[in-house]
């Protein structure tokens, strides 16, 4: 019988998006090359077609998570309203992006991605995050220590260090929550 050719649609794609699901709903210690090729429906072999290592991989969802957040951030900087309002809505978005893709979120900002100076274009990614904050506001200064502040209430919500609510009622509270923290904490600095 004659071997057929190889052909998939969209590899690439497929192979990203099988990544995707295994890291939100297994977590990264269950993505492995392998495991993506076998969700794929692809051979073992395939993703080396795109991804050189499991690393390569784990860069590129990185990088498209670094993606759809500044997508994210510059939808809600985009708001009519004052300074306030912009971060309310930058925290708020931020907080949505955690809730929806906490896996994601984790490897983005975490060590997971031990040889991250070989991806050069992550750092560029993750500048490009402050750049879109600060310039919402007009101030990058304010930018670095908005997101510095946002970041940093997600990243103790995601370990679990403080509860906002979401242990019983679930990260879909974050936003709200993320919005009033810092609408308080605009107000008493402007007092």
């Amino acid at each position: 019988m004659k071997e057929r050719p190889y052909h998939h649609g969209d590899l690439k794609n497929a192979l990203v998006t099988a990544a995707r699901e295994i890291l939100e709903k297994k977590g990264l210690s269950a993505l492995s090359l392998r495991a993506v090729a076998r969700r794929a429906g692809v051979s073992h072999a395939a993703p080396y077609r795109h991804f050189p290592n499991h690393e390569a991989l784990l860069a590129e969802l990185v990088g498209e998570g670094f993606a759809e957040l500044k997508n994210d951030i510059a939808a809600a900087g985009a708001r009519p309203g004052d300074k306030a309002d912009r971060i309310t809505a930058m925290g708020a978005a931020y907080m949505r992006f955690v809730a929806r893709r906490p896996a994601l979120s984790r490897l983005m900002f975490g060590s997971q991605l031990a040889n991250r100076e070989a991806f050069p274009q992550l750092e560029q990614a993750a500048d490009g995050i402050a750049l879109e904050i600060g310039n919402a506001l007009g101030d990058s200064a304010l930018g670095l220590a908005v997101w510095g502040c946002v970041h940093g209430l997600a990243m103790l919500v995601l370990e679990n260090v403080i509860d906002l609510g979401q242990r019983r009622s679930g990260l879909d509270v974050l936003p709200s929550r993320a919005e009033i923290l810092l609408r308080s904490l605009f107000s008493a600095v402007r007092d």
